[in-house]
């Protein structure tokens, strides 16, 4: 009895705030990331921290570079801790249903540059019905941290190409589509031909990606081949592709569903059955695995699903 006692004495003594700091600085080994995660000042969480070690009478967490390393008794309290928190994070939300206009207030979402201008207007009108003052931030993404800037909610959700991702990721496919091929009208391979592989392989090439360097996605299927291309101009924005193909005499691998968009824009252009036989490719939600309960995720991850399919229709 008198443990018992004790340990309910010792949990009134401690914030349960501090917690949550123990958890941002287990995942991020790094306090200054962990008070950006927890917009706190650094001070602020090293002082949290030091009242945790007050309290366990361990450092918990050791310097290691420019970084720091759970000690052996924080390695034990992790589990209990983590789960504790999501334990009363689903308990404070079963509380209230969740109401859009109410509880949506913020919303960042990851996408490509090439998606952005497809999908972003359809989401804000989608979502601003439910919310007018919905502040909604599209960023790039970032695969190498999407881990990372989903756990920490840094990023509520991803919308990329399809691709192996961490246990700790759910996903969701958002669309699919299929390559086509453009040209000008006057292309001097094409004039009086179909677009045949040889054909395709003997034109020059301009490709798309917010990449630097690294193949872009339809040279990963056609290298499963053994097809290289000759690629001699590497753009950012389709639009930019498509107005260099209306002035020169190569050839742009685009998604069907970019060149909608703009094939009443630019009459000078020819749409071309891509002439090798590769898969399409599909289109992923993603989301952190450990919030799929929650209200705001569980409700935006279905409108957004539900945007798509009627844009698909």
């Amino acid at each position: 009895m008198n443990e018992m006692n004790n340990n309910i004495a010792s949990l009134a003594r401690i914030d349960l705030n501090l917690f949550r700091v123990f958890v941002a600085i287990y995942k991020e080994k790094n306090l200054t990331r962990a008070s950006e995660q927890l917009f706190l000042s650094q001070p602020a969480v090293s002082h949290a921290l030091a009242r945790l070690r007050d309290h366990f009478n361990d450092p918990l967490f050791v310097r290691d570079g420019h970084g720091v390393v759970p000690s052996p008794l924080a390695k034990r309290l992790w589990p209990t801790i983590e789960q504790s928190l999501q334990l009363m994070q689903q308990a404070i939300q079963s509380t209230h249903d969740f109401q859009p206009a109410r509880d949506l207030t913020h919303l960042t979402i990851a996408m490509n540059d090439e998606y952005e201008w497809i999908y972003l207007p359809y989401i804000i009108q989608h979502l601003t019905q439910f919310n007018p003052n919905l502040q909604l931030n599209s960023v790039r993404i970032d695969r190498k941290n999407l881990r990372h800037e989903l756990s920490t909610g840094k990023i509520d959700f991803a919308i990329d190409v399809e691709h192996s991702v961490e246990e700790s990721i759910n996903y969701e496919c958002f669309s699919k589509d299929k390559f086509v091929v453009i040209s000008r009208n006057q292309h001097p391979l094409l004039s009086s031909a179909e677009l045949t592989k040889e054909i395709y392989l003997e034109a020059k090439h301009i490709t798309v990606s917010s990449r630097p360097t690294g193949r872009v996605f339809e040279d990963f299927f056609l290298s499963k081949q053994g097809i290289k291309r000759t690629i001699s101009f590497r753009c950012q924005q389709y639009e930019t592709a498509i107005k260099l193909i209306t002035q020169t005499d190569h050839l742009l691998t685009i998604p069907q569903r970019q060149i909608a968009y703009f094939k009443d824009d630019y009459p000078q252009l020819k749409v071309h059955p891509l002439p090798i036989d590769i898969d399409g490719y599909q289109m992923n939600l993603y989301w952190d695995r450990q919030k799929s309960d929650e209200h705001q995720i569980a409700w935006c991850k279905m409108q957004l699903l539900k945007i798509m399919s009627n844009l698909n229709c």
